[in-house]
């Protein structure tokens, strides 16, 4: 991924307009009460909450002396800073639409039906979307196709969707975050000048210790999990699957073209277009759909009546149009982060961090907080990695640490957290795609809360960095 935009540092921002840091804090407890009331209490949908937050921003921004302009053009960065992920957005939900009329998630579900068993399924969903992801480099591709299909296996086997969910999720964070093809990890290696395999060998101590963990953790749950599967329950899925759909080997032609592309180095974006072209395709060749009804499934999506409701409730999806309500969210989110990184809300919160560091490992524990809050301010990922990566490369020469190490911190936390935030990009996709919610699945999310954890564990024993304080770094210049 490309970098066309420079965050606002401290020393950017007009002396006259630039916020004290109990002054930025105003718009931050805003966005946090009005979540917290607005989508937890309430229990509004999040597109009110931040409405209200985008306002008071703003009035913010008019309070310091910004023109209407001026905020105008801090959402405009915003949206252009999260324009790829709204993109795939609206393409993936296409592409399943598209997959489920092909028949290629139906195959999917129907043979995983066959080869899984609950006491491994959990641990085993979690390993193959690991496989995928890194293979492919995209943690939502994995989860939209992959994922979709194995809520259907579990669904088979009588497990919790919101652990398989977590499962997926897992393991689609833990191979992109390993992947050279991966856009975080190119984008966290760039933002922060480190060589690109410098960097994914810096993470790899890390990702495995979080990954295994959750492993382990989701062996546990598939234990207490497995309890015996209601009689006929596979076998009437397999049914109603096999009556629907063909499924034959043909079947998987868009898995192995999207697939395909991506192993080749091929960009996200016409890679899931190749899949979408080979869905609809295999639709009309594999399945008999007409070539019109084809390209309906792709714009509004499928309602199959295979004579299980279990089955019809599972491959149901809304096709390009129902993507809106995922895109408003984002759309909103973005703008949101636009407003509060032109006003300098979040470089004065970095300028903060800077001087609140002593240590070492205070500071890349510090970088893994900003960029944990980074990603609930702004909703989308790019920017809890392009801010931290460009304004702390300095403090880090400062204390003597190599420039992994800051790509490190921020990949760490900032591309796996997203997932576990209702109005975060990752987060309303992934629930989105998979049917669900996001504060569903998130306590089985286990990789998203331990490859931070066991970033700041790392920072906090030292573990293959260096100790420096900032005073000895000092005595030292001297």
């Amino acid at each position: 991924m490309t970098l066309d935009f420079t965050p606002t540092t401290i020393d950017d921002l007009d002396p006259d307009r630039r916020p004290s840091f109990r002054l930025a804090l105003v718009p931050v407890l805003a966005v946090v009460l009005f979540l917290g009331i607005g989508s937890a209490l309430l229990g509004l949908d999040p597109h009110v909450p931040l409405l209200w937050s985008i306002i008071v921003t703003g009035a913010f921004g008019r309070y310091l002396g910004y023109t209407w302009n001026d905020l105008s053009q801090g959402i405009t960065n915003g949206l252009l800073m999260g324009m790829q992920a709204l993109l795939i957005l609206f393409t993936i939900y296409a592409l399943i639409a598209t997959w489920v009329d092909a028949g290629t998630i139906p195959a999917m579900m129907y043979y995983g039906l066959e080869l899984l068993s609950p006491q491994v399924f959990l641990p085993a969903a979690a390993i193959l979307a690991a496989v995928v992801a890194f293979s492919i480099g995209s943690s939502w591709t994995t989860v939209g196709t992959l994922g979709v299909a194995f809520v259907g296996i579990g669904a088979g086997l009588n497990i919790d969707p919101a652990m398989t969910v977590g499962a997926v999720i897992s393991g689609a964070y833990a191979g992109d975050k390993q992947s050279p093809l991966s856009d975080t990890t190119n984008l966290a290696a760039g933002v922060t000048n480190t060589p690109l395999y410098e960097h994914i060998y810096r993470m790899r101590t890390g990702t495995a210790v979080a990954f295994g963990l959750s492993v382990l953790g989701f062996a546990a749950l598939g234990l207490r999990a497995s309890g015996a599967v209601p009689a006929g329950q596979v076998a009437e899925i397999q049914t109603a699957l096999a009556g629907t759909y063909s499924l034959s080997l043909l079947a998987f032609l868009p898995l192995v073209v999207t697939f395909g592309l991506a192993l080749r180095g091929y960009p996200a974006l016409p890679t899931l277009v190749a899949g979408i072209l080979a869905g609809v395709v295999t639709s009309i060749v594999v399945q008999g759909t007409g070539f019109v009804p084809a390209w309906e499934v792709f714009m509004y999506g499928t309602a199959p009546e295979t004579g299980s409701e279990l089955v019809n409730d599972l491959l149901g999806t809304g096709g390009l149009t129902g993507s809106a309500w995922t895109i408003t969210v984002v759309v909103a989110a973005l703008a949101l982060g636009g407003l509060l990184e032109k006003t300098g809300v979040l470089a004065v919160l970095a300028h903060r961090l800077s001087q609140g560091v002593s240590s070492s490992g205070s500071l890349i524990a510090g970088t893994g907080v900003s960029a944990i809050v980074i990603n609930a301010l702004t909703a989308q990922q790019y920017m809890s990695i392009v801010l931290p990566g460009m304004t702390l490369r300095n403090l880090y020469d400062e204390f003597g640490l190599s420039s992994d190490e800051l790509s490190r911190a921020v990949e760490a936390a900032g591309t796996p957290t997203g997932a576990l935030l209702p109005w975060h990009a990752g987060g309303v996709f992934m629930a989105s795609a998979t049917g669900v919610p996001t504060l569903s699945y998130a306590p089985f999310y286990l990789f998203g809360f331990l490859s931070p954890l066991v970033l700041f564990a790392m920072a906090s024993s030292g573990r293959g960095i260096p100790t420096t304080t900032r005073a000895e770094r000092a005595q030292h210049a001297d």
